[in-house]
């Protein structure tokens, strides 16, 4: 992730940012306090624009107040800074299924280009519930808000969160939706675990040091361990939560990429495209799960009641907006292969659940014992293996657990850390995970985007599993319970062999 410094040298044309869904809580949350942080930063084009949109006709006046509502919360507010970044906000009534709405935005936004010398260039974020991406896109489409280079327009973009779809078939339908009207090349599938600065130097750690990628493979490390859990429960994401589990809102994408991190191959050039291809021959890849034996590769949990510290905490079935008896995952361990040179018989491991003891995200390589015990007549206890842990919350660190000798005259072993924290050198200010995608939509770049094969071939990894664990009778024998701000689940140990 680049600190702020060091956008001084990337190009950054004007543009209109258009935000539909500007009134709901990711606009709120995220969009809006990031783009205000970039703004205090001077890391914004000059003119910029936003327009919030949204089904409720609202003053412009007020949207403005809405946002600055947004920065006080955030406790980012810089009243200094304020009155500049609020002329730059603007609001426009759109209807998510009018076609006719649309035409007015398209109208709307060429006034605005005219007036403020945007040069057409227009960013549009859709911060919406997932069954409205297909529509809005469909209105954007319609008005002519996805041409490029056309009659004096500039660029268009169209940014999606996740869920790229429920599974393989609604991902595939989808993309049709939205590719009617844009072009690959225009689509931004956001993940914004890619944009974290540990994640991003992931590969800089393999590939631009010659010690460690002669020794990352089967030859050499045992096992990897991906995982992604956190103390929070479900919040207020019930209603999308309890349709979905954990399957679908962690592992079709956060744990996916990192995975392609760790074992993809190097690319002929660190661009888009080519860091995506290597994503994908890992992705192709994954050893089918063989659906009829699925205990032995896959842990299921559900959190019930139980504390953080000494405040209680609901069980998963007790939140707003989960349906009585839910039978829905909220932890998930899976064991996964990936058939190919480097990585043949090295079983890696994704875990991610919720209302676990810590929030904790790493990846953790296991590499294999010494081959020959020279001091198996000298030392009582076992030899640990090298460990590699590459930690990304709550410390951004990369740390080597290695064997030396204690001091003095009997030949003891203890274990010795290398520990290189991300942020101990630097006093200068990085762009935090949405600050840095947005600034790559701005710019154009996709290296940290999904492209729709990746998304295509991770839904037809996980579909058939998802289907396997659907029925109740399959989710009721496969769901193991585990108190809320407790351990990792028993039987997640035991698959870990831990």
């Amino acid at each position: 992730m680049e600190s702020i410094e060091c956008l001084g040298n990337i190009p950054l044309e004007p543009c209109v940012f258009v935000i539909p869904g500007a009134t709901g809580d990711l606009a709120n949350r995220k969009l809006l306090p990031a783009l205000f942080n970039l703004f205090k930063n001077k890391a914004l084009p000059e003119p910029f624009l936003i327009i919030g949109c949204g089904r409720t006709r609202i003053p412009r006046k007020a949207f403005q107040e809405r946002t600055r509502a947004s920065l006080e919360r955030a406790g980012i507010l810089d009243p200094g800074k304020w009155g500049v970044f609020s002329n730059s906000l603007f609001y426009k009534q759109l209807s998510y299924h009018d076609a006719q709405s649309g035409k007015a935005l398209a109208r709307y936004l060429k006034s605005l280009d005219r007036k403020e010398k945007t040069r057409g260039n227009r960013i549009f974020y859709l911060a919406l519930p997932p069954a409205l991406y297909g529509p809005v896109a469909g209105i954007l489409g319609k008005a002519g808000l996805g041409l490029e280079k056309k009659e004096g327009w500039g660029w268009s973009r169209l940014v999606v969160e996740k869920p790229f779809g429920y599974d393989l078939e609604s991902a595939l339908r989808l993309d049709r939706e939205i590719r009617g009207h844009f072009e690959e090349h225009q689509v931004f599938r956001i993940d914004h675990y890619l944009a974290k600065e540990t994640v991003q130097n992931i590969l800089t750690f393999r590939f631009a040091n010659a010690v460690f990628e002669p020794i990352w493979n089967r030859r050499y490390i045992d096992s990897i361990h991906i995982m992604a859990v956190e103390r929070l429960g479900v919040e207020h994401r019930a209603g999308y939560y309890d349709q979905a589990g954990v399957i679908r809102d962690m592992f079709q994408n956060h744990m996916m990429q990192l995975l392609a991190m760790v074992t993809m191959e190097p690319p002929p050039q660190f661009e888009s495209d080519a860091v995506r291809d290597e994503k994908i021959k890992v992705f192709r890849s994954l050893r089918p799960f063989p659906v009829d034996a699925l205990k032995a590769l896959l842990v299921l949990g559900q959190y019930t009641r139980g504390f953080s510290g000494q405040t209680p905490l609901p069980a998963y079935r007790e939140e707003p907006g989960v349906r009585p008896g839910s039978l829905t995952p909220t932890y998930a361990l899976m064991k996964v292969f990936i058939d190919n040179w480097r990585w043949q018989g090295v079983p890696i491991f994704l875990e991610s659940g919720k209302r676990l003891k810590k929030k904790r995200t790493e990846i953790l390589i296991t590499f294999k014992d010494v081959p020959h015990l020279m001091f198996q007549k000298t030392f009582d206890e076992a030899i640990s293996p090298n460990r590699l842990v590459l930690g990304i919350y709550p410390e951004e660190h990369i740390q080597l657990t290695f064997q030396t000798k204690s001091p003095g005259v009997k030949m003891c072993l203890k274990s010795a850390v290398l520990d290189f924290k991300y942020h101990q050198e630097s006093a200068a200010p990085v762009l935090e995970a949405y600050e840095k995608v947005l600034i790559d939509c701005m710019t154009g770049d996709q290296m940290l985007f999904w492209r729709q094969d990746g998304v295509k071939a991770c839904w037809s990894f996980l579909t058939p599993i998802l289907n396997a664990c659907e029925t109740c009778a399959f989710r009721e024998a496969m769901l193991h319970l585990y108190p809320a701000g407790g351990p990792r689940l028993h039987a997640a140990r035991i698959l870990l062999g831990s």
